[in-house]
């Protein structure tokens, strides 16, 4: 997944000033998707290009960090099949979830958050003793916290 993302975003940023129209093509644009997805078949996998769409650098990066630290964890309880389809079906229903919530917007929806945040859920659930070592920065000082589930 981080692989298929990253390669996903380095060509979106490739396409330069295309990208946005990129993002519009492939983005979730719940008022389009309400009112498109009888008449346009590819509207409906709008919400699955879309988990692969990122912002900038700061958000694939921050998304890939994530699937990095908890994603094979749970991979390696769902086996790779299964996990695919799971990381995929969280997506779908994070953006789905957005365009019922604001049906009327022009606003493209791209990220993989929505599947990243069920991976969580799923390693919470799985790892419910898991402690988590994070380095946390206060101001100029870094301190390491033990985090428990």
């Amino acid at each position: 997944m981080i692989l298929i993302n990253s390669a996903i975003f380095l060509y979106q940023v490739s396409l330069g000033e295309e990208a946005a129209d990129f993002i519009t093509t492939y983005g979730v644009i719940p008022y389009r998707f309400l009112h498109l997805f009888t008449s346009h078949v590819t509207e409906l996998l709008t919400p699955i290009f879309a988990t692969f769409l990122h912002g900038g650098w700061l958000h694939v990066i921050g998304n890939m960090l994530y699937l990095y630290i908890f994603g094979d964890n749970v991979e390696d309880i769902l086996g790779h099949g299964r996990y695919l389809a799971f990381y995929l079906l969280c997506g779908v229903v994070s953006f789905l979830v957005q365009i019922l919530l604001q049906a009327n917007s022009m606003v493209p929806n791209i990220g993989a958050s929505g599947a990243i945040a069920g991976v969580l859920g799923a390693y919470i659930l799985l790892f419910p003793r898991a402690r988590i070592v994070t380095l946390v920065p206060i101001i100029i000082f870094f301190t390491v916290v033990d985090i428990p589930f």
